[in-house]
């Protein structure tokens, strides 16, 4: 396939597979945070299977193309999770249905145990995959009666995607997993990502694109709040060009050079969460 070129107009949206349906459908979204436009117009299909990136420079809105999904802010457009319209529903029916988030900045209860923010995490009605958990991360297990906020980033970042594939999702949504960790967290990272990626499908933000190599089929690129580029995260990743028009990054490098100094427009966000929405 020959990558799609970013111009200024949008790049023609992904076609629904004839043989599978995307469980997450997105056409047309735009997004907007106390009268200020943060998303413009962005579509993108996540396949049942396997890990889609969403991947842009340093405040171009994949944070709140992610929240405009999740109903945390202002937004219009298409948004379908398995057939189900998500616009008119507020974000608590939204989770029911089955969507698992890991926030860009962990976001743990810091003066609960390790214990207690997995219980929180507990669904009503989902099956609570603690088996799985804590294959996953046996330390959690180990750690249950620690208070979160002592623990370190990466631990703290264990427990955020532990209360994500606790519950029976049908995709995540998974956000800047690996920002902030050593070299040896983000490969243990990674690898938990790949095996929640054969439990559920994944929508994948990340700068670090070795870890978008190993872990990604797809690949949504946005520019200025809008989708620009759809295809497979191989081929994109492999033209050096594309990648560095889109990214500012050659494909074979690392994490994006811009991300500790860029402003993110995402940041008009921040009074909807405690995180500093940094891309």
């Amino acid at each position: 396939m020959t990558p799609a070129q970013p111009t200024g107009d949008l790049t023609e949206a992904p076609a629904r597979s004839e043989d599978v349906d995307p469980v997450l459908h997105v056409r047309g979204l735009s997004a907007h945070v106390a009268g200020q436009q943060v998303v413009e117009h962005v579509d993108l299909d996540v396949a049942p299977v396997g890990v889609t990136a969403l991947l842009g420079r340093n405040g171009v809105g994949k944070t709140s193309t992610i929240k405009a999904v999740l109903g945390l802010i202002g937004r219009a457009g298409e948004v379908e999770l398995a057939g189900t319209d998500l616009v008119p529903l507020p974000t608590h029916q939204i989770v029911r249905l089955g969507i698992g988030y890991v926030p860009e900045d962990r976001e743990v209860f810091a003066g609960l145990t390790v214990t207690d923010n997995l219980r929180l995490a507990e669904r009503r009605g989902s099956e609570h995959r603690y088996d799985l958990v804590y294959d996953l991360f046996p330390e959690l297990k180990q750690r249950g009666a620690q208070a979160a906020g002592t623990l370190s980033g990466g631990q703290q970042q264990m427990v955020s995607l532990a209360r994500a594939l606790l519950n029976d999702n049908q995709v995540l949504l998974v956000d800047e997993p690996t920002k902030g960790l050593a070299p040896k967290l983000v490969q243990e990272v990674s690898q938990v990502l790949a095996r929640a990626a054969q439990v559920a499908p994944i929508l994948l933000v990340e700068q670090n694109l070795q870890v978008v190599r190993e872990l990604a089929h797809h690949a949504v690129v946005l520019t200025d709040g809008r989708s620009v580029h759809h295809g497979p995260a191989q081929e994109f990743l492999a033209d050096d060009a594309l990648t560095q028009r889109l990214l500012g990054v050659h494909g074979e490098g690392g994490s994006d050079p811009t991300e500790d100094h860029d402003q993110d427009r995402d940041q008009a966000g921040a009074g909807h969460t405690r995180e500093e929405h940094t891309e």
